[in-house]
Parts: structure tokens; sequence; C-alpha cells
């Protein structure tokens, strides 16, 4: 769905006078494969260039060298624009920066209708979209009187009725509450399991990644870890030198461990340890 080889990606600086000052390499020689239907989140803390490499995953950036594809497509293409955006959709941090409509169901026909899609198709997939987040009894609602949690799921569903293969989420939680970033991960992962959409998940918070298939960290432009969540988080001191926590249950056992507690690595929440707490006694 996704491969990356060699990408690159600088950033370049210029003064008033419009000359170069400045090159930042924030993405530098990253090379990945992902398949259709994986879930797989990207770690990494502020400057690491997660979000830089998502905005190639929907040609929002295009690559200053080596090359990123989107289901065979090449994004350096101009021709392959479109249909790149119609296979990758991204939802961004701030839902309010996604939501145009006034009312909800407006807002998710916009994309389709965009995409010059037949009405009554249209009013089909605003239906559809908005049953898989649960928020279709708010279909008449205007998203200003909606929690965040609620827009993030709209502006989900916006992207979700364009009938993307794949879903880029950057950091969509970042501006909710516990209660809206467990509704809107849990409506990420239905997507992925019910609707088999590709998932490709860039968040700072790690219980958000415990239900990926696969984790990729990043620093300073490149990957640096890459394995599944248990494998990722059984290395609770390498995170640490990335600047990176671990899930408050896989800290607990792993202190737990260090004090002479007979515990396995990488346990990721918190009813594995209690079931392994339990075993002990």
């Amino acid at each position: 769905m996704i491969q990356a080889d060699s990408l690159v990606y600088e950033y370049t600086r210029y003064d008033e006078e419009g000359r170069e000052t400045d090159v930042t390499r924030a993405v530098d020689q990253v090379s990945l494969d992902i398949k259709k239907g994986d879930f797989v989140a990207i770690l990494g803390h502020n400057g690491s260039g997660k979000s830089t490499l998502a905005k190639h995953m929907n040609a929002i950036l295009t690559p200053t060298g080596g090359t990123m594809w989107v289901d065979g497509k090449d994004t350096k293409e101009e021709e392959n624009i479109w249909e790149v955006r119609q296979s990758a959709g991204m939802v961004f941090q701030n839902p309010d920066n996604q939501i145009i409509g006034t009312v909800v169901e407006e807002d998710v026909g916009f994309g389709p209708e965009n995409m010059g899609v037949p009405t009554k198709e249209i009013w089909e997939r605003v239906e559809e979209s908005l049953k898989a987040v649960k928020m279709l009894k708010y279909r008449h609602h205007s998203p200003n009187k909606l929690s965040g949690g609620q827009k993030q799921r709209v502006a989900i569903a916006g992207v979700v009725a364009m009938h993307p293969q794949c879903i880029v989420l950057d950091e969509p939680t970042a501006m909710l509450d516990p209660n809206g970033r467990r509704e809107v991960i849990r409506t990420v992962r239905a997507l992925n399991h019910v609707e088999e959409i590709t998932v490709i998940l860039i968040t700072h918070y790690m219980e958000e990644v415990i239900y990926a298939d696969k984790v990729i960290v990043m620093d300073q432009g490149r990957i640096v870890m890459k394995g599944t969540p248990r494998e990722i988080f059984s290395q609770v001191e390498k995170l640490k030198s990335y600047r990176l926590d671990v899930p408050q249950a896989t800290l607990l056992a792993y202190e737990l461990k260090k004090a002479g507690v007979k515990l396995p690595d990488g346990i990721l929440t918190r009813e594995e340890l209690v079931e392994e707490l339990c075993r002990l006694s």
C-alpha cells in the first residue's frame, strides 16, 4: 500500500532577499513497506520527522530524494497526485481545520461531491461513513456543538466517505481529553478490523500503539526501531534514549522486574500485568 525507498525530504529556509540560508533534513534515507490492511503506528518525539513522513503518504509533500509509492503510484509524478489522494486520506490534529460544513452530513458529503460521485451515492456514503464512526445520530447537528472527540470522528467519516484504501492520521488525538482519545482510537481500530482499511497512526501517546500490527520509531529523520508493539516496548531503556515513554503497565512491569519480580518482557496492558502477577501468587 505504502512503499518508500531511501526517502529524503529537506526544508530550505530563505532570508528576506530570497537567498538560501539553511537546509534541514527532516526525513533522512527512510525505507519502509506497509501492506494493505496493516495497522502501523509511527512514534517519535517532536522534530523526529514523523509528521513530515506522513505528509508524503498523501502527496502533500513530495520527496527531495528517493521515492514514495502509494498503491503503486510514484507521488513525484504530477499526474498521479489525484489518485494518490483518493487512495490515502489524511486526518490532522485539529478537526476544526478539516470540518467546513455547517451540518455534519453536509461536511461528510463534501469530499465525495468534489470527486464527482452521483448524489444518490453521496448520501449512501455519508450514511455508511457516519455509521462506521458511530456518529449517525448526529448527522443533522452542527459540528460546532460537538465535543472534540466527536468532531474528530466526523473528520474521519469525511475521509472514509471518499472510500480510501488507507487513512493516515497525524496525531489525531493530540487536542483531545482521555475520553475523546479513547473514542477516536476505538473508531480507528474498528475501521481497520471491520472495513479492512490500512491505518497509519502518527502519535506520541504510547497507549494508542498497543493495538498496532507494527510499530516504527523515528529519531532525527531516520527509522531507528521496527517491530511489533511487544518487541518495541520490551526495550524500555532504548526507548528512553530516544526520549519516548512506554505504556504505564509496561513501565510498572519493568520496574517490578528490576526489583526482582519474575515477569516477562513487553507487558502491554493492565490486564496482562494483573494476570502475570496472579500467576506468581
